[in-house]
Order: structure tokens, then sequence, then C-alpha cells
């Protein structure tokens, strides 16, 4: 008699996935520059640029994802993240490059 096939061997696990952070206080990322005009208008707003993060910690490219409403709030949101250095993400502990949004909050206080 013959021994019944063996199961097959289960799928392996999806390597964990760690997003890309700005969040290390040792990159130093200064604050976007507040558009003097801006200020003088009032003009307050939330923009969100999607960031291409390259496995060296650098951003690679960057795009509006959602305006402020300002295209002076917006511009000075795009121009910071492309100077601030991140926390690579990383897939299976190996950094690798990744999207990610980042929130700039631009309030008069």
């Amino acid at each position: 008699m013959a021994a019944p096939p063996a199961p097959p061997a289960p799928a392996p696990a999806p390597a964990v996935v760690e997003l890309p952070s700005t969040r290390a206080d040792y990159l130093q990322n200064p604050p976007p520059i507040y558009p003097p005009v801006s200020k003088r208008m009032g003009e307050q707003g939330k923009v969100v640029v999607r960031v291409l993060i390259g496995a060296d910690g650098r951003a690679q490219q960057a795009e509006i994802s959602q305006s402020s409403g300002f295209d002076r709030l917006d511009q000075a949101a795009h121009k910071t993240v492309l100077q601030w250095r991140y926390v690579p993400g990383k897939r299976g502990g190996v950094p690798e490059a990744m999207w990610f949004n980042v929130p700039i909050n631009f309030v008069l206080e």
C-alpha cells in the first residue's frame, strides 16, 4: 500500500515591512519655513507630501498628495521634505526605497 502524499509545504510568511520615518531625533530635520507672504495673508493649512525615500534615507522624489489650498504653502512643504533625512523603510530588516506620506501643518500662532 502506498503512503499518502505529503501535505504541501506552508507558504513562507510575507516579509515584515517597516515604513520610513521622520521621527528619529538624530535626523535633526528643520521645520519648513513659513512663507512671509502667507503669514501676512493669514494662509494656513495642512499639506501632505508623498515622498520616495531611498534605502539611504534620502528623499528621491516628492509630489503633493493633498494641497493646503495655497500654492506657497504647498511649495514650501515640497521643498522642505526633499531636504530632510529619513529612517528608510525596511522589508524583512533590509532597507528599501518606499513611498511615504509626510504631513506638514502650517498654523499661525
